[in-house]
This record gives structure tokens, sequence and C-alpha cells, in this order.
């Protein structure tokens, strides 16, 4: 989840995402309460969502890293309103925020979605027990 923020790069990895409604195109993700960037990242007119795709590990371990290296060598693009995302996402999802909802020591984000952009060239970065690892054909 990225944006421009009062003129600087935002972001943050989220460990959960799933598909909501279709009408109205809805998605969501949770984010810990005691997130320092999220109060800043709502802030935005618009948010990117970015899929990460299998060679995203690095990307994704420095996208939960320290806040002012977040963005180091990685290449995005800026929508006109501000959502940023990483150039090769396997998806790519410009949204607002629909609705939040308070959940324990998480808030549940609910997104519209404006605009989707999808590639078929890679397979989804898989985070399991504390490591990446790789989806494989079933037999």
């Amino acid at each position: 989840m990225a944006a421009e923020v009062d003129g600087a790069l935002t972001g943050l990895a989220a460990s959960s995402f799933t598909s909501v409604s279709l009408d109205p195109p809805l998605v969501s993700f949770s984010v810990a309460n005691t997130s320092k960037t999220w109060p800043d990242l709502r802030r935005a007119d618009h948010l990117g969502l970015t899929v990460l795709a299998e060679h995203h590990g690095d990307v994704c371990r420095r996208l939960a890293g320290p806040v002012e290296h977040r963005f180091d060598d990685v290449e995005v693009t800026v929508s006109p309103e501000g959502a940023v995302l990483l150039a090769d996402g396997l998806a790519r999802f410009d949204c607002t925020i629909h609705h939040e909802v308070e959940a324990g020591d998480h808030t549940l984000v609910l997104l519209e979605l404006h605009a989707v952009e999808h590639a078929d060239t890679a397979q989804p970065l898989v985070f399991h027990r504390s490591g990446f690892g790789r989806l494989t054909a079933s037999v």
C-alpha cells in the first residue's frame, strides 16, 4: 500500500489482502493499530496497492523496514491522484478508502477500486512461516 503524502513516498507492506465485493468493487487489508505509517498514508487522496510477484522478496522486506529506506532502489509510478504503484507488480490497484473497521489490535480497511492492471507473467510472492516460498503446479 503506497501513496505520495506531503510530497514524500509513503508505504507499508500488508500481509493480509482479500477481495470483498464486485459491486461496488472492494478489496480489504488489515493494518496493525500500532502502525506509525497508516495515520499518514490514510490521508492520501488515492492509494496504490501492488500485489507482489515472486521476485519481490527483497522489496517486501524493504517495505516492512525503516521508513526512510522503504523506496530505495524501488521503481514506482505515481498516478496523477498520488497513488504509488510498483512498476512491475503482479497486479496493481488504484484505490480510495471506502470504510475502516476496528478489529481488535488491527483495523480492517475496505478499499474501493478505481483502476486495475495485471500481468500474467509471474507467480505471486508467497509468505509463510516467516519466509518466502513458491507455488507449485498440482499433479
